[in-house]
């Protein structure tokens, strides 16, 4: 009998339903079995070939909980809902509140807040969905619990004139009011104009007056640890407070002190605990920053305090400035990251962490955490045919998905399974951000090494809340009150499908960059430098790192980004190098042109060469990073490069002449990401340029069969390939704004033929047939249903008041005839406002939510007279428009209530109508 394990029939098994059996008789049982596996042997042999889909590989969803005004009830309907949507799981955030509802609000951690939280995760596992939550409410992470010994930290630095034979009678105490009684003195140096110093902190009494004479004239600096007194931003109910000192030790197991008395030594069924980018200001000092320093660096910067902090913009000052940066990074890896990490393993899960914005080496920062965690943070820029992006929509930021590299190289390093991403934070403007601008966004955060997406997010709303419900201020609104909601599902099941992909095997980039941190940190001016994704312009454009990185992928290559620690535990297996013997393994390792490189990075490249590593300098490193002696260093640096005979070369010469080739469909524009796996390669490729593309490209693997694999659809096919050694050639339609998986398979695999798409004949043009207009789910009220002669939006219809301020659903219906049906058919919308979903003779045929607009429906179809009903959902846009016209309150909260993408105060009353529905052709194109 035929091992049926496995089998996933629709009809019989849902997922996350207990499976009912049934006894049958044994004749019944085989006739039965034949039947089953001749009809669904298509089916069967389609849906078996996609990696499996779980609740990890589905996308998750930020959570807010306003003012953790939750209840069981409400958060059981919400649950089924995000699951009905196909969401995977939910990360919950507590933040502010909505005014009127202070009686709902429950406190932080309490008793009460964590009933609510033991009954998600209960609901979330029978709906086979997951619970992440933040450790804190708001961010950064801080809370009521955070002492203002623990809080964050400041340096203050105040300067005396110490006159020789003269009593110095000034109170050595600090100036700022809101310093007082929180600073606490931590040097006081002497400076004499021979450069001489002297350390008169023990000369401090306790009524803060300076006890020392003296015979000659001192500049005095006296150093202060002061506090930052940031308290935590959109804190919710019993999490307003400190944001802590992240270099402490002592600050970070103190803060988790309230989560073990509320989650014991449990975790309480949450998979994850999360920590979201750091955002905090001017906290640049620790209580013992001296002392770490002096362990670290190798001296006492005490002495240096008078250039430190002196406006000289010079080498000195800049390796002073590199030593403190390089000090800051040590102590936030070690006293924040890894206790955090600790904490939440000791109970069996998981760590969360948005490192961007640290004042640290990215790459070690996020590679302390069990799942780095990036954010993309505006819109950028993609040529795709028929894209909207209106300028007034958008804020005047553009993503760099090199940023988002940081995190994912840090995950391949240490084969860590997953690299998260916060998607969509302010893509566009309230109400006005379509299902279609999400896909180029979130390809291109597949691009970068991406495989566990979370939507910025979904707001809690009880349900006797009135539209639009509850609401965060810079987010896309993935909610149910969304016009556009019932639609989403078809931008989930693509990531879903995308990311089963991209969560299997390990990836396949062939080289390993090194990143030089030193070059970044050693700069005059400033203090800590937290490294944002906002300043991309000052920290990262400007290097010859991000030259060469853009380079070689506009080339065609894959790589991944290296630090200092990372080669420091690299090694090299059959002339692979890899930082763990888990993690990504690389053919080569470039060192782009780079400044300054410490001796122990330098002697560990050697290593890596003696034991087989191929290795390609840019050019040579001059110099040594730091303050402590670096001539000697510069010596070591430069009879290390001598010895060990570094040769220098054009990066992409080199890599040709090592026959490390890059993958040619690069010159065709288009972007890729692989995968490998035991059964062959993953190739995920996208066209977001402007261009269609119906090409023969080679591919940089060899294969047995090559499997088309479309995330949009769902769809399986064999694709016709030429095969080689080493290379595999294929013909390849993609139109722009598309994307497609190839799986280049070890093994021969069946599945139906990919027939290109072709015309075959002209086009049946329902553009001028008559159409009926209907409306149905949305508000404020159900326009009248239109007759039509013509396809044009809803909103053309400017007479009726109900239109213009409708969002919801509107449907498109018409019959048409067909004489002798072709082998296929594409549907084809010319302009769709925003989304739709396609009913043919009564059946559904499928969503169009994607660019391009098309779909094919010839199974559908039949000879004679057929009938389409095409439902449209719009933006939100127009309804929030008149509620603002009408000076109707639905935005009322505490805090920041509600801003616009330029965080000024929202007001849509002087938008323009969105244009909603369909407009110009609707064709049924034959295909062959």
């Amino acid at each position: 009998m035929m091992d049926l394990t496995g089998l996933h029939l629709n009809l019989i098994v849902q997922e996350g339903q207990p499976v009912k059996f049934c006894y049958i008789s044994q004749m019944l049982h085989k006739t039965i079995l034949a039947c089953c596996i001749t009809a669904l042997s298509f089916s069967v042999s389609a849906q078996t070939k996609w990696p499996a889909i779980n609740q990890q590989t589905r996308p998750w969803t930020r959570w807010w909980w306003m003012g953790s005004a939750v209840d069981e009830k409400n958060i059981s309907s919400s649950l089924q809902q995000y699951s009905n949507a196909g969401f995977g799981g939910v990360e919950i955030v507590p933040i502010y509140g909505a005014k009127g509802y202070e009686n709902r609000y429950i406190k932080y951690l309490s008793p009460q807040w964590m009933q609510m939280l033991d009954h998600t995760v209960q609901q979330s596992n029978k709906l086979n969905m997951g619970v992440y939550i933040s450790v804190g409410t708001g961010w950064p992470i801080g809370g009521s619990n955070v002492t203002i010994p623990d809080a964050a930290s400041k340096l203050i630095v105040q300067q005396y004139k110490l006159k020789a034979s003269t009593p110095f009678m000034e109170k050595i105490v600090v100036n700022d009011p809101k310093q007082k009684g929180v600073a606490v003195l931590s040097a006081l140096m002497g400076y004499n104009k021979n450069g001489g110093v002297i350390d008169l902190t023990n000369k401090v009494d306790t009524s803060r007056t300076l006890q020392y004479n003296t015979t000659e004239d001192l500049d005095l600096y006296a150093v202060f640890t002061g506090k930052t007194r940031q308290a935590v931003k959109r804190a919710a109910p019993g999490g307003e407070g400190y944001t802590i000192d992240h270099f402490s030790k002592a600050a970070t197991a103190d803060y988790f002190k309230i989560f073990d008395t509320a989650f014991g030594n449990s975790s309480h069924g949450v998979k994850a605990f999360f920590n979201d980018s750091y955002e905090v200001y001017n906290a640049d000092w620790t209580p013992d920053f001296f002392t770490e320093f002096q362990k670290r660096r190798g001296y006492d910067l005490r002495q240096y305090i008078n250039l430190f902090v002196s406006d000289a913009v010079n080498d000195t000052v800049a390796r002073l400035k590199s030593d403190y940066r390089e000090t800051l990074a040590d102590l936030m890896r070690e006293n924040f990251s890894t206790v955090f990490t600790q904490w939440t393993n000791k109970r069996n899960t998981l760590s969360v962490n948005q490192a961007h914005g640290s004042p640290g080496n990215l790459l070690d920062l996020y590679g302390a955490f069990d799942i780095p965690e990036t954010e993309t943070f505006g819109s950028s820029y993609f040529p795709i045919k028929g894209l909207k992006r209106d300028s007034g929509d958008i804020r005047n930021v553009d993503p760099d998905p090199n940023m988002l590299k940081f995190a994912s190289s840090a995950a391949h390093a240490y084969g860590k399974p997953l690299t998260s991403c916060e998607t969509f934070t302010w893509l566009t403007e309230h109400f006005k951000t379509a299902w279609s601008q999400c896909k180029p966004e979130v390809d291109q955060v597949f691009l970068s090494g991406i495989n566990h997406v979370f939507y910025h997010g979904t707001t809690y709303t009880p349900a006797d809340v009135k539209w639009p419900g509850w609401l965060f201020y810079a987010s896309v609104n993935f909610v149910p009150d969304n016009s556009l909601w019932p639609h989403v599902k078809g931008l989930n099941e693509y990531i879903t499908r995308c990311q089963s992909v991209l969560q299997a095997g390990e990836p396949d980039n062939e080289i390993l960059i090194y990143w030089p941190v030193y070059d970044v940190w050693h700069h005059a001016k400033g203090m800590d430098m937290p490294l944002k994704v906002h300043d991309v312009d000052h920290w990262l454009h400007p290097t010859n790192f991000y030259k060469n990185v853009v380079g070689l992928q506009n080339a065609g290559y894959s790589l991944d980004f290296v630090s200092d620690k990372m080669l420091e535990q690299a090694s090299v297996t059959n002339g692979m190098i890899s930082v763990v013997p888990k993690g990504a393994k690389h053919k080569v390792l470039v060192v782009p042109g780079c400044d300054k490189i410490p001796v122990a990075t330098l002697k560990n490249i050697i290593r890596l060469m003696k034991t087989g590593a191929t290795v390609i300098f840019e050019s040579q490193p001059q110099d040594v990073p730091g303050f402590n002696d670096p001539q000697k260093g510069k010596q070591a640096l430069q009879a290390l490069l001598n010895e060990s005979k570094i040769a220098t070369s054009d990066v992409a010469g080199a890599l040709n002449q090592l026959k490390i080739l890059p993958e040619p469909m690069a010159t065709k524009q288009l972007k890729f990401i692989r995968r490998k796996t035991t059964e062959g390669m993953y190739y995920f490729i996208v066209n977001n340029s402007a261009n269609d593309i119906d090409e023969k490209i080679t591919l940089q693997s060899p294969a047995t069969t090559v499997l088309r694999m479309d995330p949009l659809s769902g769809a399986i096919n064999v694709l016709t390939a030429e095969k080689n050694a080493n290379t595999t050639a294929v013909q390849l339609q993609l139109r722009s704004g598309q994307s497609i998986i190839l799986k280049l398979s070890k093994k021969a695999e069946s599945a139906p033929a990919y027939k290109s798409v072709k015309p075959a004949g002209e086009a049946i043009n329902l553009q001028n047939n008559k159409w009926t207009l209907s409306f149905k789910d949305g508000g404020p009220q159900l326009p009248a249903i239109k007759q039509m002669t013509g396809i044009k939006p809803w909103t053309s219809f400017t007479e009726d008041s109900t239109i213009q301020s409708f969002s919801g659903t509107g449907v498109y219906t018409t019959t048409f005839t067909i004489k002798n049906k072709a082998a296929d058919y594409l549907l084809q919308l010319d302009k769709l406002y925003e989304s739709a979903r396609v009913i043919i003779n009564g059946k559904e045929a499928g969503l169009i939510w994607s660019l391009p607009y098309e779909l094919k429906t010839g199974s559908f179809l039949k000879e004679g007279q057929n009938t389409i009903s095409i439902e449209v959902c719009n933006l939100m846009a127009n309804r929030i428009r008149d509620m603002d016209r009408r000076g109707q309150v639905w935005r009322n909260y505490h805090e920041i209530n509600f801003v616009n993408i330029n965080y000024q105060n929202f007001d849509a009353s002087k938008w323009k109508v969105q244009p909603s529905g369909l407009d110009g052709a609707v064709q049924l194109i034959p295909l062959k």
